[in-house]
C-alpha cells in the first residue's frame, strides 16, 4: 500500500496545480488549511463567485454556478466553516445576486462557456438533456443555509430553493444523474449540520437517498476502469456514512478496485474526454487526474487502508 501512496505523491508534485498541491499536503502531509484558501481565493471573482477552470472542464474565467459550487466542495473537503471569512461571504454575495438565477434555481451552464475551451457537456445550447435542473442548485441551497445569517435574505432565498428543489426531486422518481444526486446528499448533509427542523423533510429525505445512493452505484464492477458511471466514492468516503451498510461490499470492493487499477505514472484513468481543444484537454486531465488521486487515496484513507 505503500508503494501507491508513493506513486501518487509524486503524481502530485510533478503535476498538480498550487491547489490540489495544497489539498495533498492537507489531507496527508499534515498541511495546514491557509495554504488551500490562499490558493482557492486565486479562482474566486470580484463578485464572489468563482471561475478561470476552477472545475478543469471550463476554462471559463467569469463567475459561474458550477464553478463556485466546485469551490464550495473544497471548502468541505476540508472543513473550512469560518463563515465570517471573506471566501464564504463572497461565494454568499454571488449566489444572492441574482446572477444566473431563473426564480427557482441556478443555472448549470452559462453563455460565456463557449467563448472557452471547455467540454462538450458545458456547452450553452447544448442538445444534452438533463434530468435534474437542480444541479448545483440544491448544494448551494445547502451551504447557504448552513453559512448565512438566518434573518438575512440570502438565507430566506436558500430555504426556497431547498424546498423547491426537494419538492422537485419527490416528482423526478429516482434520478439517473448521478452529479445531480451528489448535489441532494450535500443539501441533506448541509441541513443536517445546520440543525433546522423547518425548511425540509430531513428523515424523508435522507430515507429516499439511502435507497437513490443503492440505486444510482453502478453495480456492473466491468465497466468501472474505462467508462463514467458512478461508484460508491461518489457519494460517501467512510464507513461511518449512512450509506454503507447498504452497499457495503461493493464499497469494500471499490478499495481493491483502487489499489489494482492505478497506472504507472501514480495516476488514474480519466473516463471521459472532450470533443474539441485537444492541447487544452491535455491540460485538463492532468487536473482531473490529480483531483482523483486525492479521492482515491481519501477513501482509502477512510477505509483505513492507509
Amino acid at each position: 500500500m505503500s508503494d501507491v501512496f508513493q506513486k501518487a505523491k509524486e503524481f502530485i508534485y510533478r503535476n498538480a496545480r498550487p491547489l490540489d498541491l495544497a489539498r495533498w499536503q492537507f489531507h496527508f502531509e499534515g498541511g495546514g488549511k491557509e495554504a488551500v484558501i490562499n490558493a482557492l481565493e486565486c479562482y474566486q471573482n470580484d463578485d464572489g463567485g468563482f471561475g478561470h477552470g476552477l472545475e478543469p472542464d471550463s476554462w471559463n474565467p467569469n463567475s459561474s454556478p458550477i464553478q463556485t459550487w466546485a469551490a464550495t466542495e473544497v471548502l468541505r473537503e476540508i472543513d473550512f466553516t469560518d463563515s465570517s471569512h471573506r471566501l464564504i461571504k463572497g461565494i454568499l454575495h454571488f449566489l444572492s445576486s441574482g446572477q444566473h438565477f431563473n426564480g427557482k434555481h441556478w443555472a448549470n451552464i452559462i453563455a460565456s462557456n463557449n467563448l472557452y475551451p471547455h467540454a462538450p457537456w458545458w456547452h450553452a445550447g447544448s442538445t444534452q438533456k438533463w434530468h435534474d435542473d437542480y444541479n448545483p442548485a440544491a448544494c448551494l441551497a445547502g451551504f447557504i443555509i448552513k453559512y448565512a445569517d438566518r434573518d438575512s435574505h440570502v438565507y430566506t432565498l436558500g430555504c426556497t430553493v431547498a424546498r423547491e428543489a426537494v419538492h422537485r426531486y419527490r416528482e423526478y422518481g429516482l434520478l439517473e444523474n448521478m452529479a445531480a444526486v451528489s448535489c441532494y446528499v450535500r443539501l441533506m448533509q448541509y441541513v443536517d449540520e445546520a440543525g433546522v427542523t423547518d425548511v425540509i423533510d430531513l428523515h424523508a429525505l435522507k430515507a429516499r437517498l439511502i435507497e437513490q445512493v443503492a440505486y444510482s452505484i453502478t453495480k456492473d464492477t466491468r465497466l468501472w476502469a474505462d467508462s463514467y458511471v458512478c461508484k460508491p466514492s461518489q457519494f460517501f468516503h467512510s464507513p461511518d456514512s449512512i450509506f454503507y451498510a447498504r452497499n457495503k461490499e461493493i464499497a469494500d470492493f471499490e478499495c481493491d478496485f483502487i489499489v489494482e487499477t492505478q497506472l504507472a505514472d501514480g495516476s488514474w484513468n480519466i473516463p471521459w474526454q472532450w470533443d474539441a481543444y485537444p492541447e487544452q484537454w491535455a491540460v485538463a486531465q492532468n487536473w482531473w487526474k490529480s483531483h482523483v488521486i486525492i479521492s482515491n487515496l481519501l477513501y482509502l484513507k477512510g477505509f483505513k487502508r492507509i
